[in-house]
């Protein structure tokens, strides 16, 4: 069974890729290096407070901007464990998924969900439990060959390990 469980932090509409890791820092494509500028333009304590395992809940269009895969790689060299958002741009979505950072849409739980509540997503279900205020939602649940990919890390480790 597939869980992530964290401290949430909360974003708005349209978080654009340049804001998840501005494009002075793309010279490098070391997770690492990356993940040390994860969201600063929005959130410059995000990389000093954020913990492995948590989770960054947001709006609409979340991921919108370039196709490059730096955006979710930041997030998840940060130690996010998940994404929850009303939408995702889709090739952030699909970036997402290759590199095997967990996403789910799911409207209401992005408008319910508060900056610093602790919330569990069980990815075979679907369902996301806001542990601060008792709520749940039902999100997408994740199909078993996605789950696959995020277990191997992304797309390429799951083709070579096959």
């Amino acid at each position: 069974m597939m869980k992530a469980e964290g401290r949430v932090f909360k974003y708005g509409d349209n978080v654009d890729t340049d804001v998840i890791i501005p494009a002075r820092y793309l010279n490098s494509s070391d997770p690492a290096e990356l993940a040390t500028h994860c969201m600063e333009d929005i959130d410059k304590d995000f990389v000093k407070n954020v913990k492995k395992g948590d989770i960054i809940v947001a709006n609409k269009n979340f991921g919108c901007g370039s196709s490059r895969e730096h955006a979710p790689i930041a997030i998840k060299a940060a130690g996010v464990s998940c994404v929850i958002a009303e939408t995702f741009a889709r090739i952030f979505y699909r970036n997402s998924i290759n590199i095997g950072l967990p996403i789910i849409e799911c409207p209401e739980a992005a408008k319910a969900i508060n900056a610093g509540d602790d919330v569990e997503v069980d990815f075979d279900s679907g369902v996301i439990t806001d542990k601060t205020t008792g709520q749940s939602f039902k999100g997408q649940a994740f199909p078993e060959f996605m789950q696959k990919i995020i277990k191997a890390e992304g797309l390429i480790n799951y083709i070579n390990n096959k």
